[in-house]
């Protein structure tokens, strides 16, 4: 053990943390529906994620934050539909780590105040990253806001709302935002092994009384930091896609930390009353509008990019269908364990070594996780919470179950008594991959090298996380929206929009 033991606050803060997932885990897990994979072996993949979720983020984490604070980043996230959000950092980040840590712990291979200092490590990291993602709501994350999550500022809403192309069911728009919709959902869903995290929404935002706004948000698309994606993604555009959507008679009533939704009545093709389409990234300063000029403009770029994902699609699954056993392994465990990757991104710190790789000590229970193990295990973990570490009191009611369990260990207090204790896992170790990265990383400034990519988003803020504006928070606008800092805040937000470019905050 080397360093300072932590303080009796540090860790029950870090418990209450660890609680508040597992409540939210359980949750997901008890009421969302799960999709099967005849493709892809889901279960193994799964498992040897969180493993190296467990080995390799706390020096990530580490890495990150010597260049730019968990917060920072949070502020620049919600100026952007990137990987930032729910699920990447609201769940997968703390819940990866804790299902490789809680796996561990049940067989035996680490105590539970083994690796503390790394606990403690993700989960303030997790704390502050969510505190500033959800500073407009003021919640730490979308389940302790009664499962919803109204992330976006005022200024950027009203310029959503503004711009919004109206559409009807049976007009070409209409028609040709929901077969986008469709393809790249789908397109999203085979890029991300078959699982939802291309996918996510935020939301909802209140337009007038019997309409309201969800903002979908399609993440990594083109060639970038999926190296499955080279040369298949080539022809894709933006590697993120924003869209806005005004629905009409229809409440959603419910938007979770994996990022999908409940509504009332039930969200169908024709209560889309309005549509518009933006691009972002780690060095777009804020929502770039994409085809956005006209209604047909719009309409046109929605039907050009349905062929183009459409391609994209064929072209994955020819590259797919070549794959081994450990390269569909492979690939699921890097995406699901990457899902946190922008963060370095947004640093300026992203490392193939990094993010895409598997580190051997997951890599060595790889012999174990054929599929009917891994199922078994993974059921256990999250469905039945029956692992030898997951028993509780007798007394003990959890919550939404009501059983004597507990789906996360919390660490000991008796470290501060003096019982010995393994501060970390050590450095990251050397890992391997079936794949090889190029050198094509697609941004909203072009095509660029990975090391022009780091170079420039070290270099970059967005304008309005600039020192000036950074703290304008929707508190001080209320109260200052007639002052000139207001409208060049408001201004800078407004650049480039279609109907309120210059409008400023008055």
């Amino acid at each position: 053990m080397t360093g300072a033991r932590p303080t009796y606050v540090e860790l029950l803060e870090t418990n209450r943390l660890i609680q508040a997932c597992a409540d939210e885990t359980l949750w997901l897990c008890l009421t969302r529906t799960v999709q099967g994979s005849k493709l892809f072996p889901v279960s193994p993949y799964m498992m040897l994620s969180y493993l190296n979720a467990f080995y390799r983020y706390p020096e990530l984490l580490r890495k990150v934050e010597a260049r730019m604070t968990a917060e920072e980043i949070g502020d620049r996230a919600r100026n952007m539909g990137a990987k930032l959000q729910a699920s990447s950092i609201a769940w997968g980040l703390p819940n990866f780590y804790l299902l490789g840590r809680e796996w561990l712990i049940s067989m035996g291979m680490i105590r539970p105040q083994d690796a503390l200092d790394d606990v403690k490590t993700v989960m303030d990291f997790w704390k502050r990253f969510m505190l500033s993602w959800h500073r407009n709501d003021g919640h730490l994350d979308n389940s302790s806001f009664a499962h919803r999550a109204q992330i976006l500022p005022d200024r950027r809403l009203e310029v959503f709302e503004a711009d919004l192309h109206a559409c009807a069911p049976g007009d070409p728009l209409h028609d040709a935002s929901h077969a986008f919709l469709a393809t790249v959902s789908q397109y999203g869903f085979l890029v991300s092994c078959e699982s939802r995290i291309s996918l996510t929404n935020h939301g909802p935002y209140r337009l007038r009384d019997n309409s309201e706004m969800i903002v979908r948000d399609f993440m990594d698309l083109s060639e970038t930091s999926l190296p499955w994606l080279d040369d298949v993604a080539k022809d894709v555009p933006f590697n993120n896609l924003t869209v806005p959507m005004a629905v009409k008679d229809c409440h959603f009533y419910l938007v979770d930390d994996w990022g999908s939704f409940e509504s009332k009545p039930e969200f169908t093709a024709e209560k889309l009353c309005g549509v518009g389409l933006y691009a972002s990234d780690a060095l777009s300063d804020g929502f770039i509008p994409v085809g956005m000029g006209s209604k047909q403009e719009l309409t046109d770029t929605f039907n050009r990019y349905n062929e183009i994902f459409k391609e994209a699609t064929n072209r994955l699954w020819l590259k797919m269908a070549g794959w081994t056993r450990d390269e569909f392994i492979d690939a699921g465990a890097l995406v699901y364990f990457n899902i946190c990757k922008e963060i370095a991104h947004v640093a300026g710190v992203f490392e193939v070594d990094d993010w895409l790789m598997i580190d051997p000590r997951a890599d060595r229970f790889r012999p174990i996780l054929n599929d009917e193990f891994a199922a078994g295990v993974l059921g256990e973990l999250v469905g039945s919470v029956s692992l030898p570490s997951q028993q509780a009191s007798p007394y003990t009611m959890a919550m939404h179950s009501n059983a004597p369990k507990k789906l996360y260990t919390p660490l000991p207090y008796s470290v501060l008594a003096g019982d010995d204790y393994a501060p970390t896992v050590g450095p990251i170790q050397k890992g391997r991959s079936s794949f090889k990265k190029n050198e094509r990383y697609r941004t909203t400034q072009g095509v660029l090298t990975l090391d022009e990519y780091n170079k420039r988003a070290r270099a970059f803020t967005p304008t309005v996380c600039e020192d000036r504006y950074r703290f304008l928070c929707e508190t001080w606008v209320k109260y200052n929206h007639e002052s000139p800092l207001a409208d060049e805040l408001y201004r800078a937000e407004q650049r480039g929009s279609r109907t309120i470019d210059g409008k400023g905050a008055r």
